[in-house]
């Protein structure tokens, strides 16, 4: 560390800060009018100063204390005032009590006076929790660049830090909220310990029990003591007072209600009216007995005894229990009863709700009709419902308990009930005459705690009826309390904790709420306010529910209607005036009232929502995309990826990435992966000195123990195999997943176990073609335009490692479970990196603390690049880092120049006539999305197998081995077939209770489909692997593979794999689809790219061909051995073609025929197009255009002029409307083809001037007359008049229309070639391959149709290979 950091002024506080300074290398100079603190800082080794001014000398960092407004002139601006020493670029951190407007306005002052100074706001306090107590708190806020220049004096300064970006202030808004906490508070547990005493309850035992309960507050944990012994002074209140009537009066300024801080107030100033004149020395606890009328004093003065210990008495002398009645099996009483029955009693069970008794019978218990059945036989009935209403009814009501209950039973009351109800119940129990005893037994401590049998519970009665109770109430505690007093002691307890627990849920939202109308972050409000005065256990618990949004009714709203109902009752019945529980209740009871009373009491915040027209929900918005990446800076100016490649070759180091799947390749090309980390094959990797290379550790589909260990052994093969070849030198990157899920920290833990301690950790999931983007140390998931916070997304549910936090530093600290806090870790900024450049990132990571934790902003490559570059030089000067990143690091890190998307030409298998495989495993719902449009835009070609995860993952193996049987049945039927085939697992997301039963299912999922994949005979033309898991089984398990080389992408983020020669299919592309990449068309764009080329129009096929200077052949087909040798020919040249049926042909085949070549063509592996020819008459022509082809001729050549251009124009005009290409021809050919015959003296050449006018008709093509005729050629040969050709093209070239020539069989290849120079784009051929056709069946002998399917097959393909290469199409698929 180092640098220098001023102050002027030193108190308590700030002394402290700076001595944290000192003690973190820093250099500190200080001016402080006060000898005694500067003689104590100059011991520490801080140096003095003489002025303000002094201070800012040399200093990158200057702390200014004011208290007043009227010190800024002197202080700040003066003649002597520190700006005139503060150097440019340097942090002003103001340490103030002033208010929040004036912070703003002195802000504003220095930026427009100072450019280049960064203002930040430190209010300082100490921490109150029990993790921080008495350590010192900053909450800074400023601007985003201010916040991080700050960051490294503010961090060592403190122990904890808060950042609020953006207007300054931030500090004492907060310190108002958490004064609006503790005021509350105190006037609350005023009123508590007083309701307590009143009701019989000694102060001491509810201090005892509360404290430990969710009644607890900071305030009454640290003030109720002070209370009760009589040392604490009133003089207080009125400081208080002023305090809260600072917040009311800002909370009137915005406007914004708060009743419970406005009645705590008129509570503390009626405190103050009881004091007598000025005599402040009254003691606290006399004000509060004179203002609620209860002696607090003398009921703490009480003889004191333990309850735990009178528990421990009872349950040591409890009496046996046969049978157990329970009545009330909802949330709380089910979980009891089901604990009960694991504890080995008998238990029969009543609830009005009959599916929770059938769930009662399945877990072992008796299931009773009625309250009455419950009791017979019992010695203990416990009654767990809801109110003193329902508890009248089970006992007294229809069938109800009392009338059936034995002689001598125990009835143990848990239901929170009113004191003066269970001395009733008691009093009409007695009177029964039936020896029954009554257990006053509230309890506390949820769901879960009920069903673990470690409840808190609160007894009262008489010792028998106490000890006969005793096994049951042991069973279902973990904190066993007994209150003296008689039964109703018990309850009243349990009343003052629920009175605490109300108002505290209640001002958790006044708080929240008012933080948020404020202007607050309110999850770091939050974060604040629990480690201060103002926390309290219900508002740890309850406030994240209201910053989720989450309402989930773990206890419902009502629940505190009927709660605090009981304490105003009692309060009014005994005489205690209860204002701020009173208020409260109203709270509870507008939001039941507006209908939100089933819903968790943390509800009661939407009341003041409503009312104020905000929300305290604490998710990061959602933003526009381009506005947030329009807002940032410009990028760095100059591209650093050739310096990348200079300093990588002075820098010794080899790349190593461990890849928790095999998506991690998705941004590289060229780089070899390893599938298996022996020493040998890591050593094998280290001598061939390459700049990065990829192990596999599908390490995400492990337990965090198993992926531990995991990356322990791979780390020890790495420091084994480092040394045999040399000490060759590494860094690693644990590549995981952009959307943060992935075992962090544990493998950078396991890492760093065999490695040693590295310099920082670098936290970078920046990825650009997945979308994810860090701004402002908030990760984003583009989705289309919009940017959403990642804990806000479907990947941050994700049942094994789901997440709540969006911003990076609270991840940490999220993921750590604390172990990192979030104000530790360090951050790079986008504004560093387009401002400072590498040599800033080198800087800022040469200056970080040994193991600290550093998250990188990105939004671009070039962000990446930068940053690449910077830690690049960081490494040469001999630091190490340990990398925890998403893809696009790795490619910045060694300079990778990203190419064109890799397709099926780039290998030998395009030409495999098999099917491809399609594995899916990936849940997330883009997946399911992405497959639904595969099978939507693919439904012809592709055949989907789906696997039932159900079968393979939760029944018996001979189910499972018949589900897997039957897939790869149907896999190898389609890939034989040459079908896209699509296996998945079923789509319904199961998961396990737990997430290791989540990732135990995962996994049987994923066996499942390797097993599959592993038993497919048939060699598909490729292998496509969507999800991680997925493709590193299907890699590693089903195709053997053990290592791999990255050819490049299919799609951006999608990676191609060359998988090794000994896999199972060398040679087959593997592409490893990742579940969190593209859009919902993702999916079904790659396997459309990767396809058998799909069918193309006749006029896309003309328009490449004109192009690439080169025509394509139309050859007429007359039945299947045509089509297939025409397709067979184009396929092995890898060229277009285009099948022509002519009129007399079509007569013959009809739409068979024409089915026929529309079905090869869709299933040809080169463009085929299907074209129909020589309509000449308009019944053809339409009938044709419903046939499906591509495109058709009109022949109006035996047609006048005119005629012919009507025809054609009126044609025309009915297949664009079908998207249909439209060939027509100008002139006439003589000849004759397939019986149609023009004589010589009929034929005409084509018109220039006419074919000007004819091409305004819409046509795409025109087949010209230039002396070419149908049929054989005369024996001196063609005579074409090519400067008519030229002309026509000239003309045709101005008018988009392509040229056709008929007749191009017996034309010379110097013919061709001149005709092709000129704009010929399509020839037509048919006598010759009829030819070859009818020679092949006349020669030879032939016993069988099969053989002549085969030889007359044969001879055309050979003429029409021939063609191909003649017309220049021959590699141009």
């Amino acid at each position: 560390m180092g640098g220098v950091v001023g102050f002027v002024g030193l108190d308590s506080y700030s002394f402290e800060l700076a001595s944290s300074l000192l003690r973190s290398g820093f250099k500190v100079q200080a001016f402080e009018i006060s000898t005694e603190l500067v003689e104590k800082f100059t011991e520490l080794g801080g140096h003095k100063c003489d002025s303000p001014a002094d201070v800012g000398k040399g200093a990158a960092a200057v702390v200014v204390l004011l208290s007043h407004p009227d010190q800024i002139q002197d202080v700040i601006f003066g003649d002597e005032g520190v700006m005139k020493g503060l150097q440019k670029d340097a942090v002003l951190l103001l340490s103030s009590t002033i208010s929040t407007l004036q912070l703003q306005k002195l802000e504003k002052q220095l930026t427009e006076n100072r450019e280049q100074i960064f203002v930040v706001d430190a209010y300082v306090l100490k921490g109150m929790s029990e993790h921080l107590d008495g350590k010192l708190m900053i909450i800074a806020s400023g601007r985003s660049d201010s916040i991080t220049r700050a960051q490294p004096f503010l961090t060592a300064m403190c122990q904890k830090l808060y950042t609020f970006e953006g207007e300054i202030g931030a500090g004492s808004k907060v310190k108002m909220v958490n004064e609006l906490l503790e005021g509350i508070h105190l006037v609350a547990a005023v009123e508590a310990i007083s309701l307590g005493s009143q009701a019989g309850v000694h102060p001491w035992i509810l201090y005892d029990i509360i404290s430990n309960a969710a009644g607890n507050s900071w305030i009454y944990k640290n003030h109720i003591p002070l209370l009760l012994k009589d040392d604490i002074e009133g003089h207080f209140l009125d400081v208080l007072s002023q305090n809260l009537g600072f917040v009311e009066d800002k909370a009137k300024s915005l406007p914004f209600p708060v009743p419970l801080l406005a009645v705590a107030r008129q509570q503390l100033i009626s405190g103050i009216s009881q004091m007598q004149g000025d005599d402040t020395a009254t003691s606290l606890a006399k004000i509060w007995e004179k203002v609620l009328g209860v002696g607090i004093l003398e009921a703490a003065n009480r003889e004191l005894y333990k309850p735990e210990d009178l528990a421990k008495e009872i349950t040591s002398q409890a009496k046996p229990v046969n049978r157990v009645g329970f009545i009330g099996l909802g949330a709380m009483g089910f979980g009891m009863a089901a604990h009960l029955l694991k504890s080995n009693f008998s238990v029969r069970g009543y609830d009005v709700y009959k599916p929770t008794l059938v769930r009662f019978e399945n877990a072992g218990g008796l299931a009773a009709n009625s309250p009455a059945e419950v009791t017979k036989d019992v010695d203990v009935l416990v009654i767990m419902v809801t109110n003193e209403v329902q508890a009248e009814d089970v006992l007294y009501g229809h069938l109800g308990a009392v009338e059936a209950i034995p002689s001598g039973a125990t009835v143990v009351l848990a239901s929170t009930v009113s004191p003066a109800f269970v001395s009733q119940l008691e009093r009409r129990l007695e009177n029964e005459g039936k020896d029954l005893k009554l257990v006053d037994a509230p309890v506390s401590g949820g769901v879960k705690r009920a069903a673990m049998g470690k409840l808190t519970i609160m007894a009262s009665g008489t010792d028998e009826a106490l000890k006969s109770a005793g096994l049951v109430l042991s069973a279902l505690s973990e904190k066993l309390y007994v209150i003296q007093g008689g039964c109703g002691a018990g309850s009243g307890v349990k009343m003052v904790n629920q009175l605490l627990a109300g108002v505290h849920i209640a001002s958790a939202a006044e708080a929240m709420a008012f933080g948020a109308r404020l202007g607050l972050n309110t999850r770091k409000l939050f974060n604040v306010i629990s480690n201060s005065g103002g926390t309290s256990w219900m508002f740890e618990n309850r406030v994240p529910h209201m910053l989720d949004n989450d309402y989930t009714p773990y206890s419902a709203l009502d629940i505190f209607v009927k709660d605090l109902g009981i304490v105003t009752r009692e309060g009014s019945s005994r005489k205690v005036p209860l204002h701020i529980s009173t208020v409260a209740h109203q709270l509870f009871l507008a939001g039941s009232a507006a209908g939100w009373g089933r819903i968790d009491d943390a509800g009661v915040v939407k009341v003041y929502e409503t009312l104020a027209g905000i929300k305290v929900e604490g998710r990061l918005p959602v933003l526009k995309k381009q506005d947030l990446l329009n807002s940032l800076p410009s990028e760095w100016p100059l591209d650093p990826t050739a310096d990348i490649h200079r300093l990588n070759m002075g820098n010794s180091k080899t790349l190593v990435v461990l890849d928790d799947d095999p998506t991690g390749t998705q941004t590289v090309h060229d780089v070899e992966v390893l599938t298996e980390w022996s020493v040998e094959s890591i050593s094998e990797q280290f001598r061939k000195k390459p700049a990065c290379f990829f192990i596999l550790t599908n390490s995400r589909s492990l337990s965090p123990e198993k992926a531990s260990a995991l990356i322990k052994d791979i780390c020890s093969n790495l420091c084994a195999a480092s040394k045999e070849v040399g000490n060759a030198d590494y860094t690693i990157v644990l590549r995981g997943d952009s959307t943060l899920r992935g075992h962090f920290p544990q493998a950078t833990d396991a890492a760093v176990s065999i490695l040693g301690e590295m310099d920082a950790w670098i936290i970078c999931p920046f990825f650009l073609q997945g979308g994810r983007y860090t701004i402002d140390d908030v990760h984003y998931v583009a989705d289309s335009d919009r940017l959403v916070p990642a804990g806000e997304t479907e990947f941050a549910k994700d049942a094994s490692f789901g997440y709540k936090s969006s911003n990076l530093r609270e991840w940490v600290e999220e993921k750590t479970a604390g172990a990192i806090p979030a104000d530790s870790v360090q951050s790079i900024s986008i504004q560093l990196l387009r401002k400072g450049g590498p040599d800033a990132v080198c800087e800022f990571l040469c200056s970080l603390k040994k193991g600290a934790a550093c998250i990188v902003n990105a939004a671009s490559e070039r962000d990446m690049a930068v940053f690449a570059a910077g830690m690049i030089q960081a490494e040469l000067k001999g630091r190490s880092f340990l990398c925890r990143t998403a893809a696009s690091f790795v490619s910045a890190l060694i300079g990778i120049i990203p190419k064109d998307p890799v397709l099926p030409k780039d290998f030998a298998s395009n030409k495999e006539s098999s099917g491809a495989l399609i594995v899916v495993g990936s849940y997330v719902p883009k997946t399911t999305k992405q497959v639904e449009e595969l099978q939507l835009q693919h439904k012809q070609k592709l055949r989907s197998i789906e696997i039932s995860v159900e079968k393979v993952a939760l029944k018996s193996s001979e189910v499972r081995e018949e589900e897997i049987r039957r897939a790869v049945e149907m896999a190898d039927a389609f890939l034989r077939a040459g079908r896209e085939t699509l296996i998945m697992s079923s789509r319904e997301l199961i998961t396990g209770k737990t997430s290791s039963e989540s990732l135990d299912i995962n996994s049987k999922v994923s066996s499942a489909l390797v097993e599959v994949v592993s038993k497919i005979s048939t060699r598909p033309r490729y292998i496509l692997a969507k999800g991680g898991i997925t493709s590193s089984d299907t890699a590693t398990k089903a195709l053997k593979a053990r290592r791999a080389l990255v050819i490049g992408q299919a799609l951006p983020g999608v990676p191609v794999w060359k998988l090794g020669p000994e896999s199972r299919h060398p040679g087959v592309p593997y592409i490893v689809f990742p579940g969190n990449v593209g859009n919902s068309t993702a999916l079904a764009e790659v396997v459309k790219s990767w396809s058998v080329v799909a069918r193309r129009s006749t006029k896309e096929l003309l328009l490449n061909a004109e192009k690439g200077g080169y025509a394509v052949g139309a050859f007429n087909v007359y039945n299947l051995e045509g089509v297939e040798a025409v397709v067979a020919a184009a396929e092995e040249e890898n060229s277009p073609a285009i099948l022509q049926v002519h009129p007399g042909a079509f007569k013959q085949g009809g739409i068979p025929l024409v089915s026929c070549c529309i079905s090869a063509a869709e299933q040809a592996r080169v463009p085929i197009s299907v074209h129909f020819d020589h309509g000449t008459t308009k019944h053809e022509l339409l009938e044709a255009l419903e046939l499906g082809l591509d495109s058709v001729m009109v022949d109006g050549s035996h047609l006048s002029f005119t005629e012919n251009l009507a025809y054609t124009k009126s044609i025309t005009e009915l297949a664009r409307s079908k998207n249909i290409m439209v060939e027509a021809e100008l002139g006439r050919l003589s000849g004759t083809e397939d019986g149609l015959t023009v004589e010589d003296y009929e034929a005409k050449l084509t018109n220039v001037h006419q074919a000007e006018e004819f091409m305004e008709t819409g046509i795409d093509a025109l087949a010209v007359c230039i002396g070419n005729v149908h049929g054989k050629y005369p024996e001196s040969g063609p005579s074409l008049k090519l400067d008519l050709l030229k002309e026509l093209h000239a003309l045709s070239s101005k008018k988009g229309v392509i040229l056709v020539l008929h007749g191009a069989s017996g034309l010379s290849e110097k013919l061709i070639k001149e005709c092709i120079e000129n704009g010929v784009r399509k020839f037509n051929v048919n006598t010759e391959v009829r030819t070859a056709y009818m020679e092949a069946l006349s020669s030879g002998k032939k016993t069988d149709l099969v053989d002549v399917m085969s030889a007359t097959k044969a001879a055309m393909k050979a003429v029409i290979t021939d063609k191909i290469r003649l017309f220049g199409s021959a590699g141009k698929a």
